[in-house]
């Protein structure tokens, strides 16, 4: 299995390469042409991404999300939702590190074979970083109005959630 995994990019490269040979593409002019393409939509997407971050790290060291949870704590309380998890739910669809740190504390804090634990990788692997994709993919290509994009894929993530609560205290 090593050995398959050094080979495959190369080989891969390779195949490219000689299927542009067989289509008569020259191949290296379509490289630089792709190259370039890509660093525009780099230079283009930037200034999203930048955006997102800076107001991800306001969002984060305002404090915001922990004055928000105890407001609800007695409703996760009673229908045993631990409330160390929340701030993870509520950060995935905005942000995928900020959620994986979180994850990372409750490992550390709790163990990756608890409870918690096992209920942070599900919930990692049933929600999308909704706010952070559409924001990336749609300035990339330029749309500017986003419809029901958002609320659909907020939807889904809060169906993803509410599985991800199910399937764990169902499984563990």
């Amino acid at each position: 299995m090593n050995i398959l995994s050094k080979i495959v990019i190369p080989l891969f490269i390779i195949i490219v390469v000689f299927y542009g040979f067989k289509k008569k593409v020259n191949i290296y002019d379509s490289f630089l042409e792709g190259a370039k393409e890509g660093l525009i939509i780099t230079f283009n997407i930037f200034p999203s991404i930048i955006a997102m971050v800076f107001a991800i790290n306001i969002f984060l060291d305002s404090n915001f999300i922990n004055a928000f949870l105890t407001f609800f704590q007695k409703i996760f309380h009673f229908i045993n939702i631990p409330m160390e998890i929340m701030p993870m739910a509520l950060l995935r669809p905005i942000s995928g590190t900020a959620s994986l740190a979180i994850m990372n504390d409750i490992f550390i804090k709790y163990g990756p074979d608890s409870y918690l634990g096992r209920l942070a990788s599900v919930l990692q692997g049933c929600t999308d970083t909704t706010v952070y994709v559409l924001a990336l993919y749609f300035s990339s290509i330029g749309i500017k109005k986003t419809r029901y994009a958002l609320g659909v894929g907020l939807f889904a993530d809060l169906v993803g959630i509410t599985v991800a609560f199910l399937i764990t205290s169902l499984l563990f």
